[in-house]
């Protein structure tokens, strides 16, 4: 490499030699257990709901995540009291699932706010303004991107249908109300549109208005792309928080960074700390911590929300943070959190709170939107299921788990076990799934008197146990992933354990795009319909 010195050459090549190693189960599993590397196996969530993790403590302290799982690109609403928070939905509908908080570590569901698909969901922007609630979504199908915005009276709903606003060039949108009162979206790349006082359509073209900072170009980072706009207003300023760096990638790419204006016309002024928050090492236990949002939170302190991927678990996408901030004399802010692999001060103690929800399903009431989810779904996707005596009917589609649109689930703990009761009608195949996307996905089908082996996104048969026929119990254990399989016929009393083992560390995002993470899921294909009963799930 000319130009280089000896310790320059030999950085370089470290660098390369971690960039190839990321991605590998090796990586996955030195990063959790080798003494070489660091070990994240002491962290101690306090158990859940079916043992799910959860932040708080129970001690006034918290523990990241506060919302574990897929839960990226957080847009939080204060509202009053109460704290408002929803994510990127992506592929899944129902979508944008809204959660409500009063201490800001424990969460419930509320509703699922978008109903009618309009492609795959990034970054939404949740925004309150007199007294009505706005999602401003960005959204893409293969032939058709926009950004579109929904509305409501009431938190709870009902929310409206999707209006296109006709933004096809940019993502992530954020909503700011200027000093004369004027409605604003920031978009990537520091542009800007004006909205009609309604909210509800632009009011003239996009404008450039921000050259956002550019870290130096020796650092290790995916790519530029800034993205994930959000404004606030604190004092004399207003404040814009961006994300540069790229969202997946090297672990150290993405970051937060700042830029303020005592306008919102500008001129806009960088952060002499930037970037605020960046992972410096492959060794610390958050990678990729972007795409913030800065808060008032409960007694006057302030908070951030923002994503990042786990430690070795890229495999359950980018997971919801908070961190807390504190206000420099010079007008800036700074975070406090460190690289958050400690528990921190919970920012109000409200005693015991409910947080999550059951994963288990006995499938009596309708958990569409707040649980399940369909991946890709076509406009009138749902018309395929019913429920009846405890048992959801789905009509089989497509041929393979890649173009059936599969029902999945958000799962936030390293280890699990999932099970359900599977039966099929001739010419149908169904069963239970880790689902990345179309092209990624491991598991276990039945077709009657066959089962059938998913893995790498691919399909063949397998060894059916004694007494198979259109009815069997399946089980899929991931334990920090590596996938175990087992079949039972006689309604779980015993189990016989499937041939094969898979280690699916590598169904993510770098493998695979789209953003995702890997998910408990049901699948019907073929012809006719699928039964399933008693889900359950157990974190391990």
């Amino acid at each position: 490499m000319p130009g280089l010195n000896r310790r320059q050459l030999l950085g370089s090549l470290a660098l390369s030699a971690v960039a190839g190693a990321l991605s590998s189960p090796v990586f996955a599993q030195c990063s959790r257990a080798s003494s070489s590397c660091a070990d994240w196996s002491n962290l101690k969530w306090r158990p859940g709901i079916e043992g799910q993790r959860r932040a708080d403590l129970g001690n006034g302290t918290f523990l990241n995540p506060i919302v574990a799982g897929d839960r990226p690109d957080p847009t939080l609403l204060r509202d009053g009291d109460d704290y408002y928070m929803t994510h990127s939905s992506f592929d899944a509908y129902p979508g944008l699932l809204i959660w409500h908080s009063k201490d800001l570590v424990n969460w419930r569901p509320v509703t699922a706010a978008l109903k009618t698909p309009i492609g795959s969901v990034w970054a939404p922007e949740l925004a309150k303004h007199e007294g009505r609630y706005y999602l401003y979504i960005p959204a893409r199908f293969p032939n058709r991107r926009s950004i579109y915005v929904i509305h409501a009276p009431s938190i709870e709903g009902p929310w409206s249908e999707p209006i296109d606003l006709d933004l096809p060039d940019h993502i992530d949108p954020g909503h700011v109300v200027g000093e004369d009162g004027t409605r604003y979206l920031f978009l990537s790349g520091g542009d800007r549109v004006r909205l009609t006082p309604d909210g509800l359509a632009k009011a003239g073209a996009v404008e450039h208005v921000y050259d956002p900072w550019h870290y130096p170009e020796n650092w290790v980072v995916e790519s530029f792309s800034p993205e994930g706009p959000k404004l606030i207003r604190r004092g004399d300023w207003f404040y814009m928080i961006t994300a540069v760096g790229g969202t997946a990638g090297p672990p150290t790419g993405h970051m937060v960074i700042v830029a303020r204006s005592r306008s919102i016309n500008g001129p806009w002024e960088n952060d002499p700390g930037n970037p605020i928050v960046k992972t410096q090492s492959v060794s610390e236990k958050w990678w990729s911590r972007g795409h913030a949002t800065p808060f008032e939170g409960p007694n006057g302190q302030w908070w951030m929300v923002y994503h990042g991927y786990e430690n070795g678990f890229w495999t359950l996408g980018r997971q919801t943070l908070l961190e807390p901030i504190e206000w420099t004399k010079d007008g800036w802010f700074r975070p406090k959190g460190g690289d958050l692999s400690a528990p921190l001060k919970k920012p109000l103690d409200l005693g015991e709170q409910p947080h999550g929800f059951a994963l288990s399903d006995d499938f009596s009431t309708d958990k569409f939107g707040i649980q399940w989810a369909f991946y890709d779904p076509a406009p009138n996707e749902a018309a395929r299921v019913r429920r009846e005596g405890g048992v959801l009917h789905v009509k089989a589609k497509g041929t393979t788990p890649s173009n059936c649109s599969p029902i999945a689930c958000i799962a936030g703990d390293q280890a699990y076990r999932v099970e359900c009761d599977v039966e099929v009608d001739d010419g149908a195949e169904a069963g239970l799934l880790l689902f990345y996307n179309r092209r990624l996905y491991a598991g276990l089908g039945l077709a009657p008197n066959k089962l059938v082996m998913h893995r790498y996104g691919l399909q063949r048969g397998g060894r059916a146990p004694q007494g198979l026929g259109r009815k069997c119990r399946l089980r899929l254990t991931n334990d920090r992933n590596v996938l175990t399989i087992h079949t039972s016929t006689d309604d779980g009393k015993t189990w016989e354990k499937f041939g094969v083992q898979m280690e699916v560390s590598g169904y993510h995002h770098n493998v695979a795009g789209d953003f995702l993470s890997l998910r408990p899921a049901l699948y019907a294909a073929g012809k006719g319909e699928a039964r399933f009963s008693n889900f359950t799930y157990q974190a391990l």
